[in-house]
């Protein structure tokens, strides 16, 4: 049942849903059946200017069946670019403020990653095995659903998830006490921080020395340049088939210098791969010092990626492409455009104003103006189609390649050492460390205490627990279990021996008057001890212990209590011979905090700077 178990999600691959909260009323579904249509012009100039990795973000609406209600949402595959999914949940946040009837949940493979970001902040009870159905965008805020049941302390048994109906008429019901705590909120909202600027941010320009179809191609469709670079950069031996031979589609001999939008992603993608062209493609690249010579590789690299999805095409009919733009969303969507300044008063069939155009419709249709029965139509048979329909210009082309505008610096691909490490404090929390902060003295009792709260901690299948908080029950001792264990082990009866044990007893010379104390010792063993002498002859056997151990070299690496009198009577315990530096040994209790203080320095100072055991423990104890 989809209310219980959601179906699996391919892979890199994120799943948006919106629902009727019960507040909406009888018209929370119809809300549903026209939210494509009311986000789409409602964020008609981000989601025009973005570019999509692999799948744009689509809404469709879907019936309610079961216990499922009806919902409008559907899957994106992100790929690597990991911003596309970030963008996608700032979208939902604000379709949700902006519709306050839907709540919003989207989850990945990994479950609920929206969790994943505020890990720190979570509350213990929650968990992935629990946290179906508990997760929503509410009114444009953050709202986790608790079990019905409070969890006191410790580990929260795995609570029943609730069902989508449920979640949703307690949300409408009660919001304010579901709102995330705001740690939760501030670690999640950080992530998607920035945003819509950030859309611009990601975006890079550059030169490409291109076929005049892919040129021509990428001004209707600039979406078209991500399937491109994903052809060629997780292409297999059998996809360069068509790369061995002269380039049916886009032959190299009609080139000309474009400027091509993709986003860091895709520009990163497309550079740090090394390729060298089948001289029998026709294509060459000129010297490595040769000023061109990146505008001429990443075109180049492109129309390998163009022919690759040419090469698997269906051979669609031109006829077959769907005629979109004289429908009347299409008019609502273009005057929401203008409503928000999306062509920033350019004038109406200028060069940039078509520019934008042409964007405006390449988003319009690949993610609205699919009709649900249909089949999406492959990037190879667009580009062949467009190709069909589209008159080429070559000389029109070359004179907007003599004014070409700069490209964007590319510099952001080098990531120095410093750089990294300001990255990773910025992911950590952490700010710059001040000029002292080095010398910063921190205190060795307190680190102490620390540790000790640690080590006392029962730990559980899960893992063990860092003492954050210091209302935690205290570790008890049954000393009747201790002793039963130890009478189990102690008290068993001797085993039959085997013939190795005999043939050892012959070796060593073992007597049957040996044999008679053994008998006679193990019936004295058989006899009932008490818990309290027990125990006191194991502490008798520790001190025994702890005596032998003293002046060896093991007792030797603790440090112990300063006596007053130690210096004093130093002189006279040298000249009194071995035992009387056991007794004194014996007086001076170990110093525990020292101990444990000296081997986590000697420990961290053998790390090198480096992360190990003892830094990872005094990290999380807040050291």
């Amino acid at each position: 049942m989809e209310a219980l178990r959601r179906p699996a999600l391919p892979e890199a691959a994120g799943r948006s849903r919106l629902l009727a909260a019960a507040a909406a009323g009888p018209g929370g579904e119809a809300l549903l059946r026209r939210c494509a249509e009311l986000a789409l012009v409602r964020f008609a100039p981000l989601l025009a200017a973005y570019v999509w990795q692999r799948q744009p973000f689509r809404l469709r609406y879907v019936p309610g069946r079961g216990e499922m209600p009806a919902r409008s949402g559907g899957s994106t595959v992100c790929g690597d670019n990991a911003g596309d999914e970030r963008f996608i949940v700032y979208l939902l946040r604000e379709i949700t403020r902006e519709f306050p009837g839907l709540a919003a949940s989207i989850d990945d493979n990994d479950g609920e990653f929206l969790l994943i970001e505020a890990a720190d902040f979570l509350p213990k009870w929650l968990n992935p095995e629990n946290s179906e159905n508990r997760v929503f965008f509410y009114k444009g805020e953050l709202h986790i659903i608790p079990p019905e049941e409070p969890w006191e302390q410790g580990w929260a048994p795995s609570a029943p998830c609730p069902t989508v109906p449920q979640a949703l008429a307690l949300l409408s019901t009660r919001p304010e006490e579901f709102l995330a705590a705001e740690p939760i909120r501030a670690a999640l909202y950080k992530r998607i921080h920035g945003y819509p600027e950030k859309i611009q941010a990601s975006l890079h320009r550059a030169r490409c020395f291109l076929p005049a179809g892919i040129a021509a191609v990428l001004r209707l469709r600039p979406s078209l340049v991500a399937a491109a670079v994903q052809a060629f950069y997780l292409r297999e031996p059998g996809d360069l088939g068509a790369c061995r031979r002269p380039f049916r589609t886009f032959p190299a001999e009609q080139r000309v210098m474009a400027l091509v939008t993709f986003t860091r992603c895709l520009y990163a993608q497309l550079v740090q791969q090394q390729f060298v062209p089948d001289r029998r493609s026709g294509y060459t690249l000129p010297a490595p010092s040769h000023p061109q010579y990146r505008a001429y590789e990443l075109g180049m690299k492109l129309a390998h990626g163009f022919e690759i999805l040419c090469s698997k095409s269906t051979k669609v009919a031109p006829d077959a492409k769907r005629n979109v733009f004289s429908s009347p969303l299409w008019e609502r969507f273009l005057r929401s455009l203008k409503e928000k300044d999306y062509f920033k008063g350019d004038m109406e069939g200028s060069a940039k104003y078509l520019e934008l155009l042409h964007m405006a419709e390449d988003h319009f249709q690949q993610s609205v103006a699919v009709p649900e029965s249909c089949d999406e139509v492959s990037p190879g048979d667009e580009i062949l189609a467009l190709l069909q329909t589209t008159p080429i210009d070559l000389k029109e082309l070359e004179r907007e390649a003599a004014c070409l505008p700069a490209e964007d610096d590319d510099s952001w691909l080098d990531i120095t050492p410093g750089a990294l490490d300001q990255m990773l404090k910025e992911t950590r929390n952490e700010s710059l460390p001040s000029p002292n902060e080095e010398e910063q003295n921190y205190d060795l009792e307190t680190v102490a205490e620390s540790m000790k709260a640690f080590v006392s901690k029962v730990s559980t299948h899960e893992g063990a627990e860092m003492p954050w908080s210091s209302d935690e029950s205290q570790v008890t001792f049954d000393v009747d279990s201790f002793t039963k264990a130890l009478d189990r082990i102690l008290g068993a009866d001797s085993e039959e021996l085997d013939s190795d044990d005999l043939d050892g007893e012959e070796e060593f010379g073992f007597s049957d008057e040996d044999d008679e104390e053994l008998d006679a010792g193990s019936e004295r063993q058989e006899q009932k001890v008490s818990p309290e002498e027990l125990v006191g002859s194991l502490k008798a056997y520790m001190k025994e212990m702890d005596h032998e151990l003293a002046q060896t070299n093991v007792g030797k690496s603790f440090s112990s209590h300063k006596r007053g009198a130690s210096s004093v009577g130093a002189a006279p315990c040298e000249s009194a011979g071995p035992d009387c530096g056991a007794e004194a040994a014996e007086l001076a209790a170990l110093d525990g905090d020292m101990n444990l203080v000296a081997n986590l320095l000697e420990s961290y100072s053998a790390q090198a700077g480096l992360a190990g055991p003892s830094w990872n423990i005094l990290q999380s104890l807040g050291v």
